[in-house]
């Protein structure tokens, strides 16, 4: 229910909101709203809003008084075209409107997610194409000026994609509250690029069970789970002992824990736990019997599975695991490689491809299959080799 007297209320997800009338082109009116922890710090965001909407007022009022000829109500409609075409006019630079987005971002989505944005911003679009006109945005334009100058950067095609999807929310922020040109950019072929995900071969994989398996540990226990499981780095330093139901012998997938920059601070990090990535990856993944006895040999008092007191830090995870690697001589990878590996076997041994999608915690399967499915080389053997039957009986029927 609104605060009583205001526009002010508190919503389901525990955050208030405070909305406020915005006038359009046409002289009607839209609301929008500002979003804060607490009803006080919604007041003071819906104070600076009135008091933006006061200035656009009084600049239509003064605009009226030099106006002469037609009825108050025309020239009111007509000085408020002129104030909205200034205002549009003073946000058609990419830079004021990206700062204008974030701060939206800031106030309705998660704080990691404002942080991730935020970064990806700041270190590889502002100084690039930040000043340039909403208009001249295009795929061209930022391929030439962020992925092929900086040669700094090795540019993924995962950061590319994450640049691209930023770059395309602010565009659309900018046409749906600014009247700036509906701009979509998309991956050119050719332009991608990017190193293709790597996965364990089986005489590594073979290597590092049989490594893990002598004298385990909760450290080597979570490294096991995520090969048989798919779980993401952050999903198995975040995970308790209260999320496995040894009886059910299921996993239940509620949090994940990452390092980011506190809001001000760009040199100070702190480790934060959060929902899952999405709300596909909050989900319930089944194990097996020779996991769950796994599970029992490291069970210990402490809330954590691996971190013990609190949630390990995912670069000590990451550090750890690849000092694995070193130690039987495997070639170093990244700890994602194990989530891949995971996904490859599944699809390897006839796992249906929606399965995989469910336990991965992905949105759909096309995810699943553009990303994480990886054929071995005995894998295309193998298919290759059913045409052999199939040429033989050829071979038998018209030899």
């Amino acid at each position: 229910m609104p605060k009583h007297g205001t526009n002010i209320r508190k919503r389901t997800d525990g955050r208030w909101e405070g909305r406020y009338k915005v006038f359009q082109d046409d002289n009607s009116c839209k609301y929008r709203s500002v979003y804060g922890k607490t009803c006080s710090e919604v007041k003071e965001k819906l104070q600076m809003k009135l008091k933006e909407q006061e200035g656009i007022n009084r600049q239509i009022q003064s605009v009226s008084e030099i106006k002469t000829g037609g009825t108050a109500n025309a020239v009111t409609d007509v000085c408020r075209e002129e104030a909205a075409v200034i205002n549009r006019e003073s946000m058609q630079d990419f830079t004021s409107v990206s700062v204008k987005w974030l701060e939206s971002i800031k106030e309705t989505r998660k704080y990691s997610t404002y942080i991730k944005y935020r970064g990806l911003y700041e270190r590889h679009i502002k100084d690039r194409i930040g000043n340039t006109a909403i208009r001249d945005i295009s795929y061209s334009l930022v391929n030439e000026r962020i992925f092929r100058q900086n040669d700094k950067i090795q540019y993924s095609q995962n950061l590319k994609h994450s640049i691209l999807a930023v770059i395309n929310q602010i565009l659309k922020y900018a046409a749906e509250n600014y009247g700036c040109p509906k701009i979509q950019l998309t991956n050119k072929p050719g332009h991608i690029g990017g190193k293709r995900a790597e996965i364990m071969n089986h005489t590594e994989q073979a290597l590092l069970l049989r490594y893990l398996h002598q004298e385990m540990d909760a450290s080597k226990a979570g490294i096991l789970l995520c090969i048989y499981t798919g779980l993401r780095l952050g999903e198995i330093c975040s995970l308790k002992w209260s999320d496995i139901d040894f009886e059910q012998m299921i996993i239940h997938v509620r949090r994940t824990v990452q390092r980011v920059a506190i809001d001000g601070d760009c040199s100070r990090t702190t480790l934060l736990i959060t929902e899952p990535k999405s709300a596909f990856s909050v989900r319930e993944i089944p194990i097996s019997r020779g996991t769950v006895q796994i599970l029992h040999k490291i069970r210990h008092e402490e809330e954590y599975v691996v971190g013990g007191k609190a949630p390990l830090e995912p670069r000590t995870y990451q550090n750890r695991f690849k000092r694995y690697l070193k130690d039987i001589a495997i070639r170093e990878y990244n700890f994602h490689a194990l989530r891949h590996t995971f996904a490859t076997n599944c699809i390897d041994h006839d796992m249906d491809v929606k399965s995989l999608s469910e336990i991965l915690g992905h949105a759909n399967i096309q995810i699943t299959l553009n990303k994480y499915v990886h054929p071995t080389m005995d894998t295309k053997r193998r298919q290759l080799a059913i045409l052999d039957s199939v040429y033989g009986q050829f071979c038998g029927n018209y030899g």
